[in-house]
């Protein structure tokens, strides 16, 4: 068996692609115990590491610029590969170009998916995108390991004092919000307010503490529901909107609730990363390969023949975006 002692891996996306590629960095962690693994991924989304103690550093890159700005950014990385001197390098991503620029670090052992450049790689998996999207990235850990699947696990390092006004395992966590690149690129995954006001106040009428959760991405929607005076008059209505410090905080008011709701989003895998029961909201994009099966999390999804068609059929909403029209009932009738 090979000994690999400094593991380079490379996922771009955001916080919740991350969490979806952590099974790939367990598995080779765990068959390469005393390797030292780093992580090559967008700044958006270096928190990451605040979240699981597999990861030793990061390296950030800008692959958002265009032209001149974006190949500089690439060959200052290449040239931090090099000069780190990594055993072997694990890159997800279907470009083809990919291979190239692993073949261009100089690490000897180069995995990626197949593609038409994939002659640059010393070892390849096949990518199937239809299926649950981090047994996809798993198949590049398949190439040098045999530990099995797990489902992305957050770790919870950092001890936090819970907010004593919060009834541990009794609150339920509300997150109602997206990331604004998103929103930006028409693609649209949040009922509008009246589907969050009705669903909040059905459950502080059953007499159920909710937290309220969220950062400056979700400022639009959270504002429009705390316009509500019985919810924000409710003394069980807690509004924790911008004041988790980090992460990892959230992550750990997520864990400590009775159950999490929110949209397919960056915080969904976060509440399904610390174990907590939760009910996701889906819209146009596709559960399957986003939602682990046996997990749990449980999907909300309006019932009609054209969903999902997010990625497979259109890269943003539809005009009519019917799929965003959801009986909150759906989820007050299993708040007990």
């Amino acid at each position: 068996m090979k000994n690999y002692n400094n593991i380079l891996f490379i996922n771009f996306g955001g916080i919740g692609d991350e969490i979806l590629f952590l099974p790939v960095i367990s598995s080779v962690k765990k068959k390469y115990r005393d390797s030292k693994i780093t992580l090559a991924l967008e700044d958006r989304s270096k928190s990451i590491k605040d979240l699981t103690l597999l990861i030793d550093q990061t390296i950030s890159i800008n692959i958002k610029e265009k032209g001149i700005k974006k190949v500089l950014n690439l060959l200052k990385f290449i040239f931090e590969a090099r000069k780190q001197k990594f055993d072997c390098v694990i890159s997800s991503g279907k470009s083809p170009y990919i291979a190239i620029i692993l073949f261009l670090t100089g690490i000897k052992e180069r995995i990626g998916f197949e593609s038409k450049f994939d002659f640059l790689l010393t070892k390849k998996a096949l990518l199937n995108e239809n299926q649950y999207a981090a047994k996809m990235y798993y198949g590049l850990a398949q190439t040098i390991s045999d530990v099995e699947f797990e489902n992305p696990k957050i770790d919870i390092v950092q001890k936090f004092n819970l907010n004593p006004d919060f009834k541990k395992n009794e609150y339920i966590c509300i997150h109602p919000g997206v990331s604004k690149m998103s929103v930006i690129k028409n693609i649209l995954k949040c009922p509008e307010k009246n589907f969050w006001i009705n669903l909040i106040e059905g459950i502080l009428n059953k007499g159920k503490q909710v937290v309220l959760l969220g950062s400056n991405d979700d400022k639009d929607i959270i504002f429009q529901i705390l316009q509500n005076e019985k919810i924000k008059n409710n003394p069980n209505f807690i509004n924790y909107f911008n004041k988790t410090k980090n992460i990892l905080e959230m992550a750990f008011i997520m864990k400590n609730s009775a159950s999490v709701i929110c949209v397919d989003s960056a915080p969904m895998h976060v509440a399904a990363g610390v174990g907590a029961k939760t009910y996701a909201i889906f819209a146009p994009t596709n559960e399957n390969k986003l939602v682990p099966k046996e997990s749990n999390v449980e999907v909300i999804a309006a019932n009609i023949p054209c969903r999902p068609c997010l990625w497979d059929k259109r890269s943003t909403n539809c005009k009519t975006s019917d799929c965003l029209n959801i009986d909150y009932n759906m989820i007050l009738d299993k708040i007990y």
